[in-house]
């Protein structure tokens, strides 16, 4: 018996893997991005400090230079820019004075290791810059745009990395083996991410299938690596996909309903300006952040109903099919308020910059509450909380049928 759970397991884990290559193989094709970089960046450690330089910006007649220039951009800037609001009376413009850093960095890694360069950190309040000066023994990354070398930010990756091994270190500790199914199977979600799915978008695949095949993807691979083979992982995860399809479902209806247009920040500006003509379907990315977001939190809900229905089981050995299930819907229940309260200060928490903006310019709360934006981070949500609500009571059934049986 125990032969035989460690094989399935192995071919388990094989054939997610597996899967993963097919799909980057099969999906990904010639992805945007990361092609013929126009700058070259390194690594560096700053060995010298060599002088601080105050920087005053030159001056220039900017009311003449937009009669002659100003009209061809903004025909209708004289009629709604007031330039004395912006400008003294003088009619010139002067930006703020700022502040150079000069040193000296030795380069780490790449084929300049050991080289020193020459590179400057610029500070300008117009830029709002708040980065922390350069001092000898920083690791930073150096910018080099074929004028000369330029602080590009300190390196926070090793931090990072740090941070990652204490956080495994401490699922080993806790969980042990099945800290160890749970480290593998976040990786591999990590990996259809990063490996399938963003390159396969970027490749310009459909966003609402791929979206799906990650989705489908997750749901399965999860369960069957951290609880194994059995019932459990089998219960969880129809409730799981039942939950993510109820999800999908309102991300859809609602996108139509609210007349979105996909452009809900400055991000997705970009996503619409790209150069080359290449153009991405903005309400996909929004309907695939929806269901992706979502996925998580359903799985959870549905692993957490299915593990407890299970020792339930377990202990009563003849309980019954009714019993069973009302006591899923009560464990539901109470899973139920926490997980909905997740999703929304999830939501609201990794877009917290946007709400303090928004609720500054919106100009009045029907403004904010109306807003696309706003729209948008209550759609994720609600379709979320509704993926779990709907989650609830189909994992219990799920579990009613699914164990009971021989």
């Amino acid at each position: 018996m125990i032969i035989k759970i460690k094989i399935t397991y192995l071919l388990t884990l094989v054939i997610s893997v597996l899967i993963l290559i097919l799909g980057h193989r099969i999906f990904v094709g010639e992805t945007i991005g990361f092609h013929d970089v126009p700058n070259e960046t390194v690594r560096a450690k700053v060995t010298r400090i060599v002088e601080r330089v105050e920087r005053a910006a030159p001056e220039f007649d900017f009311f003449e230079d937009f009669e002659q220039t100003g009209e061809d951009f903004y025909p209708d800037s004289n009629d709604n820019f007031n330039f004395h609001d912006e400008y003294d009376d003088s009619g010139f413009f002067s930006m703020m004075p700022g502040d150079i850093i000069v040193f000296e960095a030795r380069i780490t890694r790449g084929p300049r290791r050991g080289e020193t360069v020459t590179a400057e950190q610029t500070f300008s309040p117009i830029l709002l810059d708040r980065s922390k000066e350069v001092a000898r023994g920083n690791n930073v990354l150096l910018v080099n745009n074929n004028v000369g070398w330029f602080f590009g930010g300190y390196v926070r990756t090793t931090r990072l990395l740090v941070l990652g091994f204490l956080f495994v270190f401490c699922l080993l500790f806790f969980g042990g083996k099945k800290g160890v199914n749970t480290i593998l199977s976040l990786g591999l979600t990590c990996a259809a991410i990063f490996a399938v799915f963003v390159p396969a978008i970027l490749s310009g695949k459909n966003i609402y299938l791929m979206s799906l095949f990650v989705c489908t993807y997750i749901v399965m691979m999860t369960p069957l690596i951290v609880i194994g083979y059995n019932k459990k992982s089998l219960a969880s995860i129809a409730g799981c996909a039942a939950g993510v399809i109820i999800a999908g479902i309102i991300a859809l209806v609602m996108d139509k309903a609210l007349y979105l247009t996909g452009i809900v920040d400055e991000h997705s500006r970009y996503l619409v300006n790209l150069p080359g003509g290449i153009q991405f379907n903005l309400n996909a990315v929004i309907f695939a952040g929806i269901i992706i977001g979502a996925t998580g939190a359903i799985m959870d809900v549905s692993i957490s109903i299915s593990s407890a229905l299970w020792e339930l089981k377990e202990k009563a050995n003849n309980i019954k099919f009714r019993e069973l299930f009302r006591s899923g819907i009560n464990i539901g229940r109470d899973i139920m308020g926490t997980m909905a309260d997740t999703l929304i200060l999830a939501y609201i928490g990794s877009s917290l910059t946007v709400v303090l903006i928004l609720t500054i310019f919106a100009g009045s709360p029907l403004g904010l509450f109306n807003s696309e934006m706003f729209a948008v981070e209550i759609l994720q949500a609600m379709a979320g909380s509704f993926g779990i609500l709907f989650a609830m009571p189909l994992t219990a059934l799920f579990c009613s049928i699914i164990y009971l049986r021989d």
